[in-house]
């Protein structure tokens, strides 16, 4: 069973591992009013949202202190993480400030990142303010970026979190198959798409990311290909069908795509041109998690797949080949991608165990659509393993 207190006590527990991995001997999670714009690493420090100006102060010497309002200081208690929750009413800085100078910290880590989201979540004004206090303290001359902290807390999975991705990705398959038998010939995105939302929902959860693109229905050439809502597009025979989807359990989600054909009434299996490009998908993906493990860049692992579709005579695909999941169907700094200027460093980070990325490959086939698999993946210590289970042949809808 999911608890969040097991989750918070593993990250914790675990952040203060990387501080000592990284040299670094405090960092501070700072937010207020965390419903309106919190910081997106609180979810990894409390079980809930905060109201005043809040500090969850983590040590290399493996101490941890959470300083919040008076009232939210129950709840953060009652998980068992820190060795002391102060709750004030008039303001932070003093029990702040005390509790820094009795640490002395030579550097301290804040949320602040410029090229990955997930790290920068320390508003300016939230900055100013802790800036202010520490200056009192003559500390602040100690801020430095928490992005390798944050990074590797959010992409290097615990047990638990691995636990809800796999559930995530079973559901997932459990609804495409489920809507195999509910394509046909017809039918219009639309309606294919409101068959798998009354499946989720049917499930009592939620899709991974808005409702209004997920799923993502295209059917025939000619579409927007993604990130695009269902249409009254009708499917018809001869066309490819693909289908991007995920869905969220206990907080973690899984992101797939699944290509289908639509069989001609003569037909009884797809043309060549059409399980060419299948075929080649398939490889790409496979070729590309049989070089992941640790050590090895984003950016080699794209190259991979890239050249095995630019090879085959398709034309580049036109995004990264694959990014992180996690309580984001985007989640995680490092990407598998091209040197492309919109991905910054991201490419260039190197796998780790325990992250969770996608490879999703496309090419087109003219006249039919686009054939695209996205599939999910774990580093392990020695490679990469799959999720769920990989598509290997074209559905075929008669």
């Amino acid at each position: 069973m999911f608890r969040k207190e097991s989750l918070i006590k593993e990250k914790t527990e675990q952040a203060v591992k990387i501080l000592q991995e990284f040299g670094i001997d405090c960092w501070i999670t700072f937010t207020r009013e965390s419903e309106i714009c919190g910081d997106p690493t609180l979810v990894f420090l409390a079980p809930g949202h905060v109201t005043w100006h809040s500090a969850f102060i983590i040590s290399a010497t493996g101490r941890k202190r959470a300083i919040v309002g008076l009232y939210d200081k129950k709840a953060i208690e009652d998980i068992g993480a820190y060795e002391a929750v102060d709750g004030f009413v008039t303001g932070i800085k003093e029990p702040l400030l005390n509790y820094l100078k009795e640490l002395q910290p030579k550097q301290i880590a804040i949320n602040y990142s410029k090229t990955s989201e997930i790290c920068d979540g320390l508003t300016h004004g939230m900055y100013l303010t802790l800036y202010e206090i520490l200056k009192e303290a003559g500390m602040e001359d100690r801020l430095v970026s928490a992005e390798k902290i944050v990074s590797a807390l959010r992409e290097r999975k615990s047990p638990v979190e691995l636990q809800a991705i796999r559930k995530a990705v079973a559901i997932t398959e459990e609804i495409f198959e489920a809507v195999r038998y509910f394509i046909a010939p017809g039918k219009t995105e639309k309606e294919i798409a409101q068959f798998m939302l009354e499946e989720v929902r049917r499930r009592k959860l939620t899709t991974a990311w808005g409702e209004s693109t997920c799923p993502a229905v295209f059917t025939g050439p000619d579409t927007a290909q993604a990130h695009y809502s269902p249409t009254d597009r009708q499917v018809k025979r001869g066309h490819i069908l693909n289908m991007d989807f995920g869905v969220k359990v206990d907080d973690y989600c899984s992101d797939l795509q699944r290509t289908f054909y639509i069989l001609e009434e003569n037909e009884n299996q797809a043309p060549p041109e059409v399980l060419r490009g299948f075929e080649t998908i398939v490889q790409a993906i496979e070729e590309a998690r049989k070089a992941m493990k640790p050590g090895v860049l984003g950016v080699e692992i794209d190259a991979i797949a890239r050249l095995i579709v630019t090879k085959a005579g398709y034309e580049e695909f036109p995004h990264a080949l694959g990014h992180q999941v996690g309580r984001f169907a985007h989640d995680g700094t490092a990407l598998l991608g091209p040197r492309w200027e919109k991905y910054a460093d991201k490419p260039f980070r190197p796998l780790e165990a325990g992250m969770v990325f996608t490879l999703e490959p496309r090419l087109t086939v003219p006249g039919r659509g686009v054939v695209t698999i996205e599939e999910m993946v774990v580093v392990t210590e020695n490679g990469a393993e799959f999720l769920g289970r990989p598509q290997k042949e074209l559905l075929l809808i008669r």
